[in-house]
């Protein structure tokens, strides 16, 4: 998942700087979302994984 928000965000950096406003944009946007959703599965993962050590 953190590979495709890093696509977003080439694809975004791209995009702004052949002057495409919207479909940069609309790709950093979507590299913002996927982004904090690996975020929040990292940690949900390292709380899990916490979780079954302590037993």
């Amino acid at each position: 998942m953190l590979y495709w928000a890093l696509v977003f965000l080439v694809v975004a950096i791209i995009a702004g700087a052949l002057g495409f406003g919207g479909i940069a944009g609309t790709a950093a946007g979507i590299a913002k979302i996927i982004f904090f959703i690996f975020l929040i599965f990292l940690v949900l993962s390292l709380i899990a994984g916490l979780l079954r050590r302590a037993r």
